[in-house]
């Protein structure tokens, strides 16, 4: 798995303290240290804290204090993106896609754009939408390699990796 921390205002998989982990099967964050993450939610910044209530099992919640964030933001891009995970695991999926279809029309950089194709891929795959999740996370690879970011470009070539175990054990391919 995936080990993440929270560092420098952001979430992000890295070698600190572990509080989540990415399943390698699902791609979904969880959480490794509860209590930890729990004590801490007080002290996130509005954007991670939201994230925080998803993965703590309060969705409501966290859809709730996601779309205050979003109304009153002048930049709109990460509260898509964490009012979109917020319904995403709430198997909200279309409203999660409507959020972030907006976040990638914001996406101002190669690696903003790499991340909102890779939470889509990770949305489509929780979806049973195989072949498009193999695409999207084959396009965030690819942002993420052109833009130097190799730990995240390699975050999303062992989900498009597991994708396409997922597609080649279901006799599907990813061209049609």
């Amino acid at each position: 798995m995936t080990p993440g921390v929270f560092e420098n205002g952001g979430r992000s998989a890295g070698p600190a303290a572990e509080l989540w982990q990415i399943d390698p099967r699902t791609l979904r964050e969880v959480v490794v240290d509860r209590a930890a993450m729990k004590a801490r939610l007080g002290e996130y910044p509005s954007v991670e804290r939201v994230w925080a209530l998803s993965l703590l099992g309060r969705s409501d919640q966290a859809a709730v204090e996601g779309q205050e964030l979003l109304d009153g933001a002048r930049d709109r891009f990460r509260p898509l993106l964490v009012l979109a995970h917020a319904r995403w695991y709430q198997y909200q999926w279309h409203e999660a896609a409507l959020l972030q279809e907006e976040a990638l029309q914001l996406a101002r950089t190669p690696t903003m754009e790499a991340l909102v194709r890779y939470e889509i891929g990770r949305r489509f795959l929780d979806e049973g939408r195989y072949r498009d999740a193999a695409v999207e996370l084959d396009w965030a690879y690819d942002l993420y390699r052109t833009a130097g970011q190799e730990r995240l470009a390699r975050v999303c070539r062992q989900g498009l990796e597991r994708t396409r175990r997922v597609l080649a054990a279901s006799g599907i391919t990813e061209t049609g």
